[in-house]
């Protein structure tokens, strides 16, 4: 099989699966997920920047699975905390969640930390972004990568249900909501993931045609 018919996603959750596979499939590729590759070990996230993490975790996967490989990070930068959570956003409080503790507990602490660390600021200084970076690997090169991002403002109390990680504090001043509170349709055609992923397609488009 041409490995590039196929592209590996760096991830096992279904949600990120789903939806890549609806973009990409209309480039004639096909999405897989780790599962289908047995056990393989996650690697150490060591890197400074969004761009960094999803380049090693490409590569990483793609040499693991010998196939192409797209991997994202993604997180939330709060300018009034010096770009924090950021690389660290899904594990800002993990050292004060009990061991083995799943994604809601985790998420739940890292909102009230972020809560705890903007107590004293004011509104006109919560401003902050989702910002994603996609990466497609063959192992040895990075063959296509895209960016992309949304703004918003850090509200003072979780609202919504429909989101998780930091989506109930995400505050969309232009909406008048949090992206929790936002129909899935309208949350994924504005989220940093989306347009990140829009952004993407649209480049891998224009390498297969000259690869």
């Amino acid at each position: 099989m041409d490995p590039r018919r196929t592209i590996v996603l760096a991830t096992r959750n279904p949600g990120k699966i789903r939806e890549l596979r609806e973009v990409l499939g209309a480039l004639g590729l096909s999405v897989a997920g780790l599962e289908a590759h047995g056990d393989i070990p996650e690697p150490p996230e060591t890197g400074e920047t969004f761009a960094a993490n999803a380049r090693d975790k490409a590569a990483y996967y793609a040499r693991a699975t010998g196939q192409w490989c797209l991997a994202d990070d993604s997180g939330l930068v709060v300018d009034a905390l010096g770009g924090e959570p950021g690389v660290h956003s899904a594990r800002y409080a993990a050292d004060r969640c009990p061991a083995g503790a799943g994604r809601d507990v985790i998420d739940a602490a890292n909102n009230a930390r972020l809560l705890a660390e903007l107590r004293d600021v004011a509104d006109a200084r919560r401003t902050a972004r989702f910002v994603c970076h996609l990466a497609l690997s063959d192992g040895r090169r990075i063959l296509v990568e895209a960016c992309d991002s949304v703004e918003g403002r850090i509200g003072h109390e979780p609202r919504g249900h429909n989101g998780f990680g930091y989506d109930p504090l995400f505050y969309l001043p232009e909406l008048g909501c949090t992206t929790a509170e936002l129909p899935s349709e309208k949350k994924n055609a504005l989220s940093h993931r989306g347009k990140a992923l829009r952004h993407f397609a649209r480049l891998l488009a224009d390498y297969l045609k000259n690869a």
